[in-house]
């Protein structure tokens, strides 16, 4: 298995549970000394990966770097990304860019990186960590939001396009999780994020995993909340009025939830 983004947050729970459950893992990331860090707690079931996914060139070695180590490769988890929360026009241009790049064109860069070696050995399944913003637009998160978007076609049109191929395509939509992204949206107060208590990073884990071994083709984390939220993203009457209520109760969590630390 590899993982992006796998030396914190959602990624770092997915390598702890992954490896308790008996895969050997690739922890992927741009942060190495942090990767290298948690693959030495981990022992030799596990191992750092130097990757930048939005590198065409960084893709390549660290598959050649997780085939010379492993033999193999049967599992890959998109599930780096970024965000730059805050009013649109107060985010730089720039930050707005490298978001789209990071979420959306860096996990496409790793499908193709990885599919030829998947057909060549007869089976493999990617998995892609986006969000349930991939079905609404927030304020606050509009180029994240968009990202997500973007990642869910980006996904779902490369499955359309390799159905029939020998391995099997998987995503799955957390909602608020409590990693350090989320901290970011405190800090520049994206209400809207915190009207709902957030989930745990081994909770997403627990189901990212499950999902897999059950070859889901998508899953949303909580998945009853899911099928509202599908129906909210469509609809933008009521897309209008749940953000104005979901505001007013995150406003009143964000703020007991900075009262409390």
């Amino acid at each position: 298995m590899l993982v992006t983004g796998g030396a914190s947050g959602i990624g770092a729970a997915i390598v702890r549970l992954a490896v308790r459950q008996g895969y050997r893992v690739a922890i992927g990331d741009i942060d190495t000394k942090a990767a290298t860090a948690l693959a030495a707690e981990l022992g030799d079931a596990a191992f750092a990966v130097d990757l930048d996914i939005c590198s065409q060139d960084g893709w390549e070695r660290a598959l050649a770097a997780i085939l010379s180590r492993f033999g193999g490769l049967d599992i890959l988890i998109n599930n780096a990304g970024i965000a730059h929360p805050g009013p649109t026009k107060d985010v730089p241009y720039v930050l707005h860019e490298r978001t789209l790049r990071v979420n959306a064109l860096g996990p496409m860069l790793g499908m193709m990186a990885v599919i030829p070696h998947f057909r060549s050995q007869g089976s493999g399944h990617l998995v892609t960590v986006c969000s349930m913003t991939s079905f609404l637009a927030l304020p606050g998160l509009v180029s994240y939001a968009a990202s997500k978007h973007a990642l869910r076609a980006m996904h779902f049109g490369i499955a359309l396009e390799e159905r029939g191929s020998p391995f099997d395509f998987t995503i799955v939509h957390p909602g608020a999780t409590e990693t350090p992204m989320l901290e970011q949206e405190a800090e520049k107060g994206v209400v809207a994020a915190f009207s709902r208590t957030p989930a745990s990073p081994e909770e997403i884990a627990t189901v990212i995993l499950k999902a897999i071994r059950a070859k889901k083709i998508e899953v949303c984390i909580p998945s009853a909340r899911g099928r509202v939220v599908k129906a909210i993203g469509t609809n933008p009457r009521r897309l209008f009025d749940v953000v104005r209520k979901n505001e007013e109760i995150g406003t009143k969590m964000l703020a007991e939830r900075k009262a409390a630390k």
